[in-house]
């Protein structure tokens, strides 16, 4: 099943006899903003307009738990999570369909946590809101309690020893923009650079300038000259796990499975015993 939806054959299914519970997860991470400027508020977005049926899902408070020594996006409680889908809605045997406002990355990081606690059919609108054309609403949806009971290991999960090991072993992308890779910025963690031995792979690189994923075939050359060769084992982690899971949708798209460290450099650059590796040579 292909991983990500666009926005006509989105419209389709929601005609059709089982349609998509639908999450709003618009989301903005704090150093895309401005100076000065307010925090993003996404549920006032939500409420300012929305795709008709979507229950706004908030990516700080339901799927992450709160920052602390395992990051600035950590995994939320299982107990939580499944609380927090059930409350939107969401149900084992109805396919769930994450949209935001067009970057991705929120969407994505919904999309990681239901397919690796066991929901099985979960897709991204290609585009987010931006590339929905159809009607809007208002009003707050009220939808009936799902049944979903999340059950984490349906995708694969590092933490900080299996990702510095995959950085030698196998194939490992970092998914941050090249400047917080090569550390010549680091914006909001202790120390730049990178986990030695990954790979720099934007995943501001996968899409094209309407926010939509390259086509599968474009995806899969660009992943595969950057290492990941037929059978090469893959990871992927960015700031916080956010990113990263983009990165990783990006991944499924191309047909390649890969693994989520979801502490990112947020956790393994607040231990001074980790290494830290500056420049553009992984290494």
């Amino acid at each position: 099943m292909n991983a990500i939806i666009s926005a006509p054959d989105l419209a389709a299914a929601l005609g059709g006899p089982n349609p998509p519970v639908l999450l709003d997860v618009r989301w903005q991470l704090s150093l895309a903003r401005a100076a000065g400027e307010p925090p993003f508020d996404g549920r006032a977005a939500h409420a300012a307009g929305h795709v008709p049926g979507a229950v706004f899902v908030d990516l700080d408070r339901e799927l992450a738990s709160a920052p602390g020594a395992h990051g600035r996006h950590p995994l939320p409680a299982t107990a939580e999570f499944g609380a927090a889908m059930r409350r939107a809605g969401v149900s084992a045997g109805r396919p769930v369909v994450v949209y935001d406002g067009g970057q991705g990355w929120a969407a994505a990081r919904a999309w990681w946590l239901l397919r690796w606690t066991g929901h099985p059919d979960v897709r991204v609108l290609d585009g987010g809101l931006a590339a929905w054309d159809g009607p809007l609403e208002t009003a707050v949806p009220e939808p009936a309690e799902g049944d979903f009971t999340p059950s984490p290991g349906a995708l694969e999960l590092l933490d900080a020893d299996a990702a510095g090991e995959l950085a030698r072993s196998g194939v490992l992308f970092d998914a941050r923009a090249g400047e917080r890779y090569r550390g010549e910025v680091e914006p909001v963690d202790r120390v730049g650079g990178h986990i030695p031995g990954a790979v720099s792979a934007p995943t501001t690189e996968n899409v094209g300038p309407d926010g939509r994923f390259l086509p599968a075939g474009v995806l899969r050359e660009r992943f595969r000259a950057l290492g990941a060769a037929e059978g090469t084992h893959v990871g992927v982690y960015c700031g916080s796990g956010v990113s990263g899971a983009h990165e990783v949708l990006a991944l499924a798209v191309a047909g390649i499975p890969a693994a989520l460290y979801v502490g990112s450099w947020s956790e393994w650059s607040s231990d001074p015993s980790r290494p830290v590796a500056v420049g553009a040579d992984p290494q």
